[in-house]
């Protein structure tokens, strides 16, 4: 398989760069404990992804409902994955949906890579009540019957869209944690230092330096795109903790996520003053 192929279907992967713990994970913290982030249906923050100077194509994640059930909140919310019209060995379209509990656990989760005669879907379905994740696997214009399994959980998971808004959540906090994930039917762990220091990052979308935390992790598991050990992300510095850039090794080299532009009422990227 051609290695663009495999490194843009890494992206959604890379939203593990923003990933914090449950109550019930590994985690040790210091500082500023505040959980802030509102969130806004119809925000969108779009992301360009780059493998060295080469730009291929773009991620979109969008807040798309919110749902009061009993007094709180359950936020949905899709990422699109699209690459750029022209690249020779890559036409990528992929589809991710979550639905999160009020403090952004995975209760639903669906993907769709999108081939050009059917396409591949899975949806998780969190049942923590009865410590199981329900697994539903098919292919559209496929004679094929639907896969269904079970698989038993004894912790909150995250899956790769609803941690995204987690950490964006937590980013205020200085910790270290243990997080438990749910990654293609497998109970793997995520590590993740944030560190709550102000550090400048640019980006092509303003021109002046964005004020930013700061994030170093591991993923110690290799997934089936190659993407595996250190990464480390940046946040807006402020109450919405936008994500503003990524990095992730890779087997072969290193990826970036840089956001493009965004849609948030009365919200722009925090100048860096020093």
């Amino acid at each position: 398989m051609n290695y663009r192929i495999k490194i843009f279907s890494l992206i959604p992967f890379l939203l593990f760069l923003l990933v914090p713990a449950a109550k019930n994970n590994e985690v040790k913290t210091q500082g500023n404990t505040k959980n802030v982030l509102k969130l806004e249906v119809g925000e969108e923050l779009v992301y360009v992804v780059r493998y060295s100077v080469m730009r291929l194509g773009e991620v979109k994640v969008v807040v798309t409902g919110k749902e009061e059930i009993k007094g709180k909140d359950y936020f949905s919310a899709v990422v699109y994955i699209d690459s750029y019209p022209g690249l020779p060995f890559v036409n990528l379209h992929q589809v991710y949906e979550t639905t999160m509990t009020p403090d952004y656990y995975s209760k639903y989760f669906k993907g769709i890579l999108k081939h050009d005669n059917y396409d591949s879907n899975t949806e998780y379905h969190f049942d923590y009540n009865n410590s199981t994740v329900k697994i539903h696997k098919w292919l559209t214009n496929s004679n094929k019957p639907p896969v269904d399994s079970t698989c038993v959980v004894h912790k909150k998971y995250q899956d790769g869209l609803s941690i995204f808004y987690y950490a964006r959540a937590h980013s205020l906090q200085k910790k270290y944690e243990i997080i438990p994930t749910f990654v293609n039917e497998k109970k793997v762990t995520t590590e993740i230092n944030f560190n709550t220091e102000e550090e400048d990052e640019s980006i092509d979308a303003v021109d002046y330096d964005i004020d930013c935390t700061h994030l170093e992790g591991k993923v110690n598991f290799i997934s089936v795109f190659g993407l595996t050990g250190d990464f480390e992300g940046w946040f807006s510095n402020d109450d919405e903790a936008i994500p503003i850039k990524a990095k992730m090794n890779v087997l072969i080299g290193s990826v970036t996520l840089e956001l493009k532009s965004w849609k948030r009422s009365g919200w722009n990227p925090p100048r860096y003053k020093d």
